[in-house]
């Protein structure tokens, strides 16, 4: 009989991957791992640890279920916390769920779970894995979007390899997130009817000001508006007509961001540290009395400036085109790898629950560019960008670099 250790979360959804793991006739143990000891930041009212773990434990009792327990918080500081850290310092925003997948649950956890003699780790992530085999002879695993698109979590997966994946169980990937709640209801879980947990991977719902403030210090700046129909504007994104035709050499001028200074707007308001901030927000800023909502469109955090637009549709929100570093990008399959000078058509997405796009990857020797069909909102550096083949596979991710 073939061991799988579930990690047991005290949600819902590794609630039932458990339930239909033991139906299914493995040999079912629960690890629960705490990855986080410090509250300041965290809001009230959040999911904590301690009541993660009691509905973990009741699960487990009901499901006769061995538990055990792990201790991941120094792994998890360091191999994604600290990231975090560093990356909002630059001016960046991070993902810190992509991260702790690929470093924790599927890294650290297996491990953990090695030594309880798994020969497979299952989580209640919303996505599918297949087989595939290679034109070389040899097995491939697929990463599939969920069947729930509303629910679907393979973007949080985007990072892992394929030696991660060949252990990997997605128990109810092929689930509605309501057929689960009533499989865990008939089931008699106490999870059936628990909230989805919010926030930041194993840490909850947070302030993130405060919660960056343990590391990175408060610093009173300008806020800086931009007009939109600022000289700083050109039209680079009405230039291209197919996102398939656009000519190589015109790629870095088509991806880079808009470039302000100070005087290219007028200051607004006044905030309290730049690194606090990411491309596209909306609260937070303090500025009123304004015909439309102001959003950040550019961070400066070397001269500690915010730069804003009124709009949704303000020109410094939209762009064509990103560049990913060839250092940031992941093939699952590297089969499906582009060489430098080809071009494949993808959907895409350049953050978690985004209705995928069309577009067009093109590959160079310094990295991938990912040119849309329609010009998207909120490109984000720091942020992982995916792309998918048309039957749902994820076929690779990337750090947008730009």
């Amino acid at each position: 009989m073939k061991r799988v250790v579930v990690g047991l979360s005290g949600g819902v959804d590794s609630s039932v991957a458990a339930y239909l793991l033991k139906e299914q006739g493995y040999d079912v143990v629960a690890l629960f791992m705490r990855n986080w000891h410090d509250t300041e930041g965290t809001l009230s009212g959040s999911c904590t640890y301690e009541d993660d773990r009691l509905f973990a434990e009741m699960v487990a009792r009901k499901l006769d279920l061995p538990f055990h327990f792990v201790d991941l918080s120094e792994q998890y500081r360091k191999r994604v916390v600290d990231y975090m850290f560093d990356e909002y310092e630059r001016g960046r925003t991070p993902n810190p769920d992509v991260l702790c997948n690929r470093e924790i649950k599927f890294d650290a956890f297996v491990e953990e779970a090695l030594r309880l003699g798994a020969d497979y780790v299952a989580t209640g992530h919303y996505c599918r894995k297949d087989e595939v085999t290679e034109a070389d002879g040899t097995t491939a695993y697929r990463l599939l979007a969920g069947l729930d698109r509303g629910k679907d979590q393979s973007y949080f997966l985007c990072q892992l390899s394929q030696k991660q994946l060949e252990r990997a169980l997605f128990p109810i990937g092929h689930l509605e997130k309501s057929e689960v709640r009533r499989i865990a209801a008939l089931a008699g879980l106490a999870t059936a009817e628990r909230k989805d947990s919010q926030g930041i991977c194993f840490v909850g719902k947070v302030d993130l000001p405060v919660f960056l403030q343990q590391k990175l210090k408060a610093k009173s700046g300008d806020i800086i508006e931009i007009e939109p129909d600022s000289p700083v504007y050109d039209d680079r994104h009405n230039d291209i007509a197919d996102s398939s035709t656009v000519e190589p050499s015109l790629l870095p001028a088509l991806s880079e961001p808009y470039r302000y200074t100070a005087a290219d707007g007028r200051k607004v308001g006044t905030h309290n540290g730049a690194h606090f901030f990411t491309v596209g927000q909306r609260k937070g800023l303090g500025v009123g009395g304004k015909a439309e909502p102001l959003f950040v469109i550019a961070i400066d955090t070397a001269d500690n400036i915010i730069y804003t637009g009124q709009g949704h549709s303000h020109p410094g929100l939209l762009r064509r085109a990103l560049f990913m570093d060839d250092g940031q990008t992941h093939w699952i399959r590297a089969s499906q790898r582009l060489l430098p000078g080809q071009r494949r058509r993808y959907m895409m997405r350049i953050r978690y629950r985004q209705p995928l796009q069309s577009g067009t990857l093109y590959a160079t020797a310094e990295g991938l560019y990912m040119v849309f069909d329609s010009p998207q909102r909120g490109i984000t550096p720091g942020q992982f960008a995916t792309w998918y083949a048309d039957d749902g596979e994820l076929v690779g991710s990337g750090v947008i670099d730009k």
